[in-house]
């Protein structure tokens, strides 16, 4: 009997283990398996998009079903302004491609059209917001785009804060660049107040204008002083960028119904005392700059005109006197009369760049002719382009130098 007993407890024990083993047997051919997909996998990775030695650009979509697949992107637009548009082929592995010519130096957006449906490239994990538009982006260097780009330099903080607006009675989201050392060092510094354009916020000009990396590279080429840049929100109806703020997150619209109410204008020395009480800053004219693109330079220079006390320097980014002329907001009244005082308390750089295929250039000359008329003198840069972001980094990456001198 206990033989008996003996012998069946071996049994099982010997059933147990080999099930055990061919259990791990099992898992490790698994394991194997796995790698092997994962290494085939890996070798059918699609790369897009491809920057080739000659700055063309390989694009390319997996789209088996789709019956039409085009790329619409800002190096294919015309006339610098919106994205022009070009087709995809169809390989017989369902991967769609295109090859752009060679390409500039240049920060790029691009986007997919699928079956006539908008879609992000799913193998390019680089992705920005303009208004409402989500798109990705691809940066071609090896020139003028090399100062858009996170180089090994000493870098900045950029900072995201909160501060009271009493003229607009609400707590406002702002976005502060401060360059490197600031926390380390004793030293005040000068500082550009940067405005967005029409359907941007505080988030616009370090993102799409990337703000703190021109800043970084400039600054350690000594090309421009240290400075902080203050970029804020220039709806006066908006107190944060969309998502940022306790609003409802509903989709971001282009033109906010306030723009032309004067109340961004009006409020922004509350801008200004923030921070000079919380920044170590210079509190005189000289160590003080505004400067803003397309709705931000009709701000800017309304702004400055209003207060003629308070910067020496300004910008005037693809904009233009754009208040409609029945405005009847403080800001905009008497403003022929503003200029004037502007042009008597004096200042030292008044800077009006724009594309020449801008859709705002004819308005700009307007604006021109007017501080022609009062004698009011400015420094005045015409390039290619239009209404892009291509050319207000350009701007922000040449007016940031003469700055502070």
């Amino acid at each position: 009997m206990l033989l008996t007993e003996a012998f069946c407890y071996i049994r099982d024990l010997i059933t147990t283990n080999m099930k055990i083993l061919n259990l791990v047997f099992l898992l490790m051919a698994s394991v194997v398996f796995a790698q092997e997909n994962l290494t085939f996998d890996q070798h059918r990775e699609i790369v897009s998009p491809e920057i080739h030695g000659d700055n063309s650009v390989t694009f390319r979509l997996l789209a088996p079903d789709a019956k039409e697949v085009r790329i619409e992107s800002d190096f294919l637009a015309g006339n610098g302004f919106g994205k022009g548009g070009a087709d995809l082929k169809k390989g017989s592995d369902g991967v769609w491609s295109y090859t752009s010519a060679k390409l500039a130096s240049e920060l790029y957006s691009y986007h997919f059209v699928v079956d006539g449906l908008q879609s992000l490239d799913p193998n390019n994990a680089y992705l920005i917001r303009d208004v409402a538009t989500i798109v990705n982006i691809f940066l071609i260097g090896n020139g003028k785009a090399d100062t858009y780009k996170t180089q090994d330099v000493p870098h900045g903080t950029v900072a995201r804060r909160w501060y009271d607006s009493p003229t607009l009675k609400a707590n406002r989201r702002m976005t502060v660049y401060t360059p490197p050392g600031y926390e380390t060092s004793k030293e005040s510094y000068p500082t550009l107040y940067l405005l967005h354009g029409a359907g941007g916020d505080e988030e616009a000009w370090i993102a799409l204008g990337r703000t703190s990396q021109i800043l970084d590279n400039l600054i350690a080429q000594q090309k421009a002083k240290p400075m902080i840049v203050v970029m804020t929100n220039g709806n006066a109806g908006q107190t944060a960028a969309p998502g940022e703020s306790s609003t409802p997150m509903t989709k971001p619209i282009f033109l906010q119904p306030d723009m032309f109410s004067g109340n961004t204008e009006k409020a922004y020395p509350d801008v200004v005392k923030f921070i000079e009480s919380n920044y170590r800053v210079k509190k005189d004219k000289a160590s003080r700059a505004i400067a803003g693109l397309s709705m931000g330079g009709m701000h800017s220079l309304v702004i400055s005109a209003n207060n003629p006390g308070m910067f020496d320097y300004v910008g005037v980014f693809s904009s233009a006197q754009l208040q409609p002329k029945d405005a009847k907001a403080e800001a905009y009244a008497n403003f022929d009369q503003k200029l004037k005082t502007q042009k008597d308390k004096g200042f030292k750089l008044y800077w009006i760049a724009i594309g020449k295929d801008d859709f705002l250039f004819r308005q700009s000359n307007e604006f021109r002719a007017k501080l022609d008329a009062i004698g009011l003198k400015y420094t005045y840069k015409e390039t290619e382009g239009g209404h892009s972001w291509s050319n207000w980094r350009d701007y922000l990456t040449e007016f940031a130098p003469k700055l502070f001198r």
